[in-house]
């Protein structure tokens, strides 16, 4: 399936008739009188700085106490946020105009230079901040020289010519660059803030410029956000309090939504679908999500530093009946690590969808064999999963096909958040749970990931080949050649298995039939409070 990233090479955009991306409320709609919601999320946010967040359960906060140069619509579709327009003659030099009414909740106001300082901050290696790369990814001037500690922060290719004027100059042409300042990386954060010492993000302390403040947080219990009265678009913030509640088990959220403490889910559990789909029926959801669901393997050290039993790993993974039969829930075998969904992505056909399960189960005996491993040898390993019981599930239905398939003896390790995040970025792992959801929608937001210098390059794969391919890719003039490029580079991956792609998501959430201005089909999932609204039930 392809979808095509419109782009020009003069690129000017000035929206007149959505200045704002907030509760579109119809006039025949009569409100709630209590505008309050609460939010599930998957896990206590491991941070509020938007230049060390990492999960999703931070970033959903985030997104309310802070706002980029642009935000996403419902659709996915970029529109003004601090910035009311940005333009480039060249796709090199990009040059955003601030509004002038953009406020930090002190009531200061936000300025370009406030940019400068956030994106320096960013890849300054004193912040050790883990989104670094995606400066770098963006093609901002420099970015990667200072990451690696060879330039000063101050050299980054972002300076602001005056207080509502931001320039930014890439190292290479990128039509799609105003699509990445949205995400959460390029978020602003005051200076004074920062400098005010290490409680700057606890409540009280903390100053954004999103439409929300943080009122409380308890952590492991809840967050509480209520309106920023200074935000340039208060008047159409709707919701008067947002409670985040991070519960990690899906169940319990489930639970808690049927007993009407919560209005909306991150998920819920896979097995209960059919009974939630019969019980309350129109507020379940399952679209297609920018998000591939996948195992990385630990390429540097233990038996999965062979390729041959990555691959092997990967092969007799059933894709279809996880699918199918263990999820069930509209997900998609994963063939690739691109979703379909992705803009600008038409993949070829991969030959492990093309072969049954029985001839990919007979390869990858031959495979293992050949590594060494066999009944007299059996392959012992560490499948390490972050505590949810969905991941629980699918790895249990993993490890029962190495087992039957290729006689691996697997041994299941569930960490919390907050461990397993160490675990991962220390190498401590055979094979590891992973996930991926695009930050822009275009295909390099999941390829770049396995480059050697990203730093969510989880399995530590190394491939010279595969650099190059990415590195092409950003260089071509034409959709086309960026697609054969693209297929490519997947073609790298599925040789070398560094990871094992297995379903594509759907997001699959409760909501409440009151709740409103969900954006359901956004397909990176990006969901502000200020868009939503309770109607009177």
């Amino acid at each position: 399936m392809k979808h095509s990233v419109s782009v020009t090479c003069c690129a000017l955009l000035v929206s007149s008739i959505s200045l704002s991306y907030a509760a579109d409320v119809p006039s025949t709609t009569v409100l709630a009188e209590k505008q309050e919601l609460v939010r599930h999320i998957k896990d206590e946010p491991a941070t509020l700085d938007p230049a060390k967040a990492v999960g999703l359960p931070e970033i959903q906060v985030i997104r309310d106490l802070y706002e980029g140069l642009v935000n996403q619509n419902e659709k996915g579709e970029i529109v003004p946020g601090v910035a009311t327009q940005w333009k480039s003659n060249d796709n090199r030099i990009w040059t955003f105009t601030l509004r002038d009414n953009a406020r930090w909740s002190d009531g200061t106001p936000v300025t370009a230079q406030d940019f400068v300082y956030s994106w320096q901050r960013l890849v300054d290696p004193k912040t050790l901040s883990p989104f670094a790369w995606f400066a770098a990814l963006a093609g901002v001037n420099n970015a990667q020289a200072i990451i690696d500690g060879k330039m000063t922060p101050d050299k980054l290719g972002v300076t602001a010519i005056d207080a509502r004027t931001l320039k930014v100059q890439l190292d290479k042409p990128l039509p799609w660059f105003a699509n990445l300042t949205a995400s959460f990386a390029f978020y602003p954060v005051q200076k004074a803030n920062v400098a005010s010492g290490k409680d700057w993000t606890k409540p009280g302390n903390l100053i954004g410029n999103g439409a929300y403040v943080l009122q409380d947080r308890v952590v492991n219990e809840k967050l509480v956000v209520v309106p920023n009265t200074h935000y340039w678009d208060n008047g159409k913030t709707v919701l008067q309090k947002v409670t985040f509640l991070p519960i990690n088990q899906e169940s319990s959220a489930t639970k808690r939504y049927l007993a009407g403490d919560i209005d909306i889910t991150e998920s819920f559990p896979k097995n209960m679908y059919q009974k939630l789909l019969k019980d309350i029926p129109g507020q379940v959801y399952t679209p297609p999500q920018l998000g591939t669901y996948y195992y990385a393997f630990n390429t540097q050290k233990g038996p999965t530093a062979d390729s041959r039993v990555r691959l092997a790993l990967s092969m007799t993974i059933d894709r279809r009946i996880m699918a199918e039969k263990v999820l069930g829930t509209g997900e998609k075998p994963a063939w690739h690590f691109t979703p379909d969904v992705t803009a600008g992505f038409t993949p070829e056909p991969s030959p492990f969808e093309q072969m049954s399960q029985e001839e990919l189960n007979a390869q990858a005996k031959t495979l293992l064999r050949a590594a060494g491993y066999g009944p007299q040898k059996p392959l012992n390993l560490t499948l390490l999963y972050n505590t949810s019981e969905n991941h629980q599930k699918i790895a249990i239905a993993v490890a029962s096909m190495w087992k039957k398939n290729l006689g691996v003896d697997v041994k299941l390790q569930n960490q919390e958040w907050k461990t397993y995040i160490d675990s991962r970025n220390t190498g401590n792992f055979d094979v590891i749970r992973a996930s991926w959801v695009g930050d822009y929608n275009e295909p390099s937001t999941f390829l770049s990931l396995l480059t050697s210098t990203h730093s969510g390059n989880i399995s530590r794969f190394n491939n010279p080949a595969y650099d190059k391919v990415i590195t092409q890719a950003t260089m071509e003039n034409t959709d086309k050649a960026r697609n054969a490029d693209y297929n490519a580079a997947e073609k790298i991956l599925m040789e070398q298995a560094p990871i094992a792609p297995i379903y594509q998501y759907t997001n699959g959430r409760l909501i409440k039939p009151w709740l409103k201005g969900y954006p359901i089909m956004n397909p990176e999932d990006v969901a502000y409070s200020r868009t939503m609204y309770i109607i009177k039930h």
